[in-house]
């Protein structure tokens, strides 16, 4: 292979990664492809700069290329995680110990109150509490105020209190967020509480409507 005809390949791998670079920004819509062009892409130009000796272009893509590997392996493994998620499964919260304020509540003891500000969810690691008026009661190894989370309401919608001595572990909203983003398990099991709740919710106030 002679000079120029090795040079022209080059030519081709550096628009090829030009194209493939322009593609992963303006025509893909899911992240998956995405990923997988701006990898592609990053490739050739990474072969295009070293042939070349541009070095600046050359750093850049080697920082990008693992970038967007890691990127492409944490949306395929939350991808998984969501298909082996069934709704048959137990949530497992027990994560939250690691990030929660520790309390211990007595008996009958109130955890908070209907029109308290919402300020945190709790993970229930030992004993049971009950939602007054809903009739529900909320057993270890479960979450509760999470709802409010997720509504446009500032205060909680009931009481809670505990039917036994119980120990539970208090997340503010800087702590749930930071433990959704570090633990997308936690994330799916805490959307599909929230999920199960509102269906269930939905269901009771369709019973209690006069037919």
């Amino acid at each position: 292979m002679d000079l120029i005809t090795a040079y022209h390949i080059i030519e081709v791998v550096g628009w090829l990664a030009a194209v493939l670079k322009v593609a992963s920004l303006l025509a893909m819509k899911s992240m998956i492809p995405l990923r997988i062009l701006a990898i592609a892409s990053s490739v050739c130009f990474i072969i295009y700069s070293g042939v070349l000796q541009l070095w600046p272009l050359l750093a850049v893509e080697l920082v990008l290329l693992p970038t967007n590997a890691y990127r492409l392996y944490e949306i395929i493994a939350l991808r998984r995680l969501v298909t082996h998620m069934t709704d048959e499964s137990e949530p497992d919260f027990s994560v939250a110990m690691a990030y929660g304020e520790k309390r211990v509540i007595q008996a009958g003891d109130v955890i908070f109150e209907k029109g308290d500000p919402v300020d945190s969810l709790y993970y229930l690691a030992e004993g049971c509490v009950e939602i007054e008026g809903q009739n529900v009661s909320v057993a270890a190894g479960k979450i509760f105020g999470e709802m409010a989370f997720f509504n446009n309401s500032a205060v909680r919608s009931a009481t809670v209190r505990c039917l036994e001595d119980t120990v539970v572990y208090e997340l503010d909203e800087r702590g749930f967020a930071r433990l959704q983003h570090e633990d997308p398990k936690f994330a799916m099991a805490v959307m599909r509480t929230v999920t199960r709740r509102l269906v269930a919710n939905a269901a009771q106030s369709q019973e209690a409507q006069p037919g």
